[in-house]
């Protein structure tokens, strides 16, 4: 007893797929007194990406003209580079040498008594 109805209701299911399409097709219809369905709108097109234009990148292999490079007016000739000027170096009054050589020897970890033959070694240097 129990088959008789789940062999007819699945007969009735495929004989009747259409009329159950229709079913449900009319369940969608709009009748007067009813809006409208209105289907969604479409996204516009995305814009365009901006354009990417290179800068210049200058070149290495033209330097400027000797005249406009860092020079005093006046002092070079144009077309010839001036001559080197080498100064001696100002040498540190022996104090502040004493001092910077004890500070070397005190973050060196030496004792006191190391830090004064580091430093009278290395203020004389």
């Amino acid at each position: 007893m129990r088959r008789l109805p789940v062999v007819v209701v699945l007969g009735l299911a495929l004989v009747g797929e259409g009329a159950f399409a229709q079913d449900a097709l009319a369940q969608v219809f709009t009748g007067p007194g009813m809006t409208p369905v209105i289907p969604y709108p479409t996204a516009p097109p995305p814009p365009s990406p901006p354009a990417i234009t290179v800068p210049q990148v200058p070149k290495m292999e033209s330097p400027p003209p000797f005249e406009l490079q860092n020079t005093r007016p006046g002092y070079v000739k144009p077309g010839k580079p001036p001559a080197p000027v080498l100064k001696p170096q100002r040498q540190r009054p022996l104090s502040d040498r004493v001092a910077r050589c004890l500070d070397e020897g005190a973050m060196l970890g030496l004792s006191p008594n190391e830090r004064a033959a580091y430093s009278r070694s290395c203020a004389l240097r």
